[in-house]
């Protein structure tokens, strides 16, 4: 069993240090393995372009919000994934972090990038890769990744239990989708999104919320509203997600026929 949960919130745009303080401070009592949280939760989301992205992101093993991060998961014995915009030299990528107790385990970078984040971003160029915390399988992709059913079936075939999925969602239909990702491929899914919207003087945008844990049979186990602040932690089985019956002859895994797609 592994408890796993999200935390929804509403970032301040450009206040990097104001979200990591705010985060670390919710999720100082939280009893969980596993948190996810936003994409991009520390920088906000609108920038006015390159320059502005560049003054905010930070090398991951130089970043004083990841030591702190790192500081919480050894005070609690637990791990996070984090939405992070990560400056790799003279690149810049929409990242996510795994961080746990020893440090950072992993770095995903989005392989999707949605509308102005072409703009923005660098494409992301690390494999889908899946990773073990506390016995469970997770992989994670980012926000708009949803929309690409390869990713999570790429993970999926590589033995993934849990798909961590740290969002900035603005469509609507998404969370509806991610039920299909999970009964398609027998997993569970954590979609943590943000709230509100960012305003700046070159435009707005407003995020729908809803963040939500999904189960292998595509049922929807928890939803947070739309608009409002919520934390959540379930207790989750990864058995659950190891068994890909659906008849006694049918195998979502193994009754693939790749040679046809």
């Amino acid at each position: 069993m592994i408890r796993v949960g999200y935390y929804q919130f509403r970032p301040r745009f450009g206040d990097t240090g104001g979200n990591c303080r705010k985060i670390v401070k919710r999720l100082r009592d939280v009893d969980a393995d596993l948190m996810v949280l936003p994409e991009l939760p520390f920088t906000g989301y609108l920038f006015s372009g390159r320059r502005e992205l560049a003054a905010l992101a930070e090398e991951p093993r130089k970043s004083p919000i990841v030591d702190s991060l790192v500081a919480l998961c050894r005070e609690r014995r637990m791990h996070i994934v984090t939405g992070f915009a990560e400056k790799a030299g003279d690149k810049i990528f929409n990242s996510a972090l795994l961080l746990g107790p020893r440090g950072i385990r992993h770095v995903y970078r989005k392989l999707h990038l949605f509308n102005l984040e072409k703009r923005w971003f660098d494409p992301g160029d690390t494999p889908l890769a899946v990773q073990r915390v506390r016995g469970t399988r997770i992989g994670i992709m980012i926000c708009f990744d949803w929309v690409f059913p390869e990713v999570t079936r790429a993970l999926a075939v590589q033995g993934m239990d849990l798909l961590c999925h740290p969002s900035d969602l603005v469509l609507d239909y998404c969370q509806g989708v991610m039920l299909s990702r999970s009964v398609e491929n027998g997993i569970f899914t954590v979609t943590a999104n943000r709230f509100g919207d960012d305003r700046r003087p070159h435009g707005r945008v407003r995020f729908s919320g809803k963040s939500q844990i999904t189960g292998p049979r595509g049922e929807l186990i928890q939803r947070a509203p739309s608009q409002r602040e919520v934390l959540h932690v379930e207790t989750l089985d990864p058995r659950r997600a190891r068994d890909k019956k659906i008849t006694p002859k049918n195998d979502l895994i193994r009754d693939r026929r790749p040679e046809f797609y």
